[in-house]
């Protein structure tokens, strides 16, 4: 660990216990969820719908753990999936320069898979017109039902290390199932994002006429799920790095 590194982990030990900074995050993230600040967002072109803080973990992340398969429920626009396509490429050009070799743009070695029940076909043109959509592939269909589950396990066969981001419906059972679905694809010391566990933290009229709330939401599954899977972990100093966040508890690491 270098000089700059250790004191980043001891401001991160610090800002776990810092009541104040923690409620002035939470304040933030109450008071611009209602005006849909995340909707203001792009990445290389297309709306990904994300707060700017979970852009730059997901970077951290992708650069530490170096995935070379990315899956990831809900779609949306497609701003997600060019995120991850655009740091995959990074590291693929990386690895191209460090071995003294010409990266091959029509022959990507790692590669995104996004999964949505209702792809809209706008959005499905649009992605599949970007200059990175030769690293994107996309199932239409749900995220937990059995054919849509068992096309994703064949796809990660042979992948080496893999991650996983979900991101669809934020029900309590559903993201249950989710889990129980992917995160056993997860490669240890690589990471399965849940996104919008925040709904816990927020009062429950912000959730509108949507079926979650407080009580049930990507939070309260992670929490059912992680006593019967030991070998992951809640990455408590993404929590105290991001403080704006969409996925407090939700940033789960695989051990090893």
């Amino acid at each position: 660990m270098t000089p700059f590194e250790r004191e980043v982990a001891d401001r991160l030990a610090q800002a776990r216990s810092d009541d104040a900074v923690r409620e002035a995050g939470r304040a933030f993230m109450e008071a611009t969820i209602p005006p849909q600040y995340s909707y203001n967002f792009f990445w290389a072109g297309r709306p990904i719908i994300q707060y700017p803080q979970d852009m730059a973990a997901l970077q951290e992340i992708v650069w530490a753990t170096r995935p070379d398969l990315i899956i990831e429920t809900g779609i949306a626009h497609g701003g997600s999936l060019i995120l991850s396509a655009s740091l995959l490429a990074m590291l693929d050009y990386c690895d191209a320069a460090d071995a003294g070799e010409m990266l091959d743009p029509g022959r990507p070695r790692r590669r995104v898979l996004g999964i949505d029940i209702d792809i809209r076909p706008h959005n499905r043109a649009a992605i599949e017109g970007h200059p990175l959509a030769g690293r994107i592939e996309m199932i239409e269909g749900s995220a937990i039902s059995g054919d849509v589950v068992a096309q994703v396990h064949e796809r990660a066969k042979g992948a080496g290390r893999v991650m996983v981001c979900l991101d669809s419906n934020h029900t309590h059972d559903h993201v249950l199932a989710e889990l129980n679905a992917y995160a056993d694809l997860v490669t240890p010391g690589c990471y399965c994002i849940v996104f919008d566990t925040v709904v816990e933290d927020l009062p429950a009229a912000m959730a509108g006429d949507r079926p979650w709330g407080p009580g049930d939401n990507p939070k309260s599954a992670v929490h059912a799920w992680l006593p019967d899977h030991p070998d992951f972990e809640i990455d408590h100093d993404m929590d105290a790095k991001l403080l704006i966040s969409v996925a407090p508890h939700g940033y789960l690491r695989r051990k090893g």
